[in-house]
């Protein structure tokens, strides 16, 4: 089974946890697909492996399966029938919800108390493929972004590792999903991240952990940006904690208004 001629396509934190989960496994790629400076591509060097920017020598690997995972591009159908034994994609939701770009961010928006890690053979629509695997996890209400995002790209890691002997072996059957039921997510902008005060209390506070540190929650004073990073929620009150004026540091909420003592929410 290590034997398998496997090419990873990736390129943040999240296929950084999964290619080096794959390498852990014994499934080391014989080429791994990134953009430049990522941290899959750390990893990459790392173990010596072969790092490419195009997919234009695919092909003539002749690749047993290729593993894709937070890549934010649809793969040609020439490639998606190249391998053996399909191209996988290891997604942060429970397909068909939450399909598209931003599935960790909207899970903690909308307030679920639950999401996981699909693995779907790719298909030429947007996370539309066949589920061949899929595992759940509990969403705590301190959640962030980046706590959610490393536990389940370890828990992708996990799966991929589990799922591949079985999937090659042809035990394992994909499930179409049901389009009835999918919903899709955003590319997120930086507008999105401007707080409106006349929201509810308890969205904002889910809007704050969502979406730091990208593209980072925020509120205007004097004309210019203040970061909100912290807040909590405190006898059915909004609190800040902790914040970040334009050009400065991160600094605790009362030290800054200790200096700005005019600052009021806009509301």
């Amino acid at each position: 089974m290590q034997d398998l001629k496997i090419i990873f396509i990736g390129t943040p934190e999240f296929g950084a946890t999964i290619l080096n989960g794959l390498i852990g496994a014994g499934y080391k790629p014989v080429l791994v697909i990134t953009k430049p400076e990522s941290p899959v591509k750390i990893i990459a060097e790392k173990y010596n492996i072969p790092v490419g920017h195009s997919m234009s020598n695919i092909k003539d690997l002749k690749p047993d399966l290729v593993v894709v995972a937070a890549y934010g591009q649809i793969l040609p159908k020439k490639i998606l029938e190249t391998p053996k034994y399909d191209c996988l994609n290891v997604h942060p939701s429970l397909l068909p919800k939450y399909r598209g770009p931003s599935p960790i961010q909207t899970a903690i928006l909308n307030g679920d108390s639950e999401t996981g890690v699909s693995i779907i053979k790719m298909a030429e629509k947007v996370d539309a493929g066949e589920i061949i695997s899929i595992i759940k996890r509990r969403i705590s209400n301190v959640e962030t972004y980046e706590t959610l995002s490393l536990k389940l790209a370890d828990l992708g890691a996990k799966l991929l590792s589990e799922t591949i002997p079985g999937w090659v072996a042809g035990k394992i059957k994909a499930l179409s999903q049901d389009e009835t039921k999918a919903t899709y997510t955003k590319i997120l902008k930086k507008e999105d991240g401007l707080i409106d005060w006349k929201s509810p209390i308890d969205y904002i506070e889910r809007q704050v952990r969502a979406l730091n540190p990208w593209p980072g929650t925020y509120t205007l004073y004097n004309g210019r940006i203040l970061k909100i990073l912290r807040v909590e929620i405190i006898n059915d009150k909004l609190i800040i904690k902790e914040v970040q004026p334009e050009g400065k540091k991160p600094m605790n909420f009362d030290d800054f208004l200790r200096g700005h003592n005019d600052f009021k929410i806009p509301c």
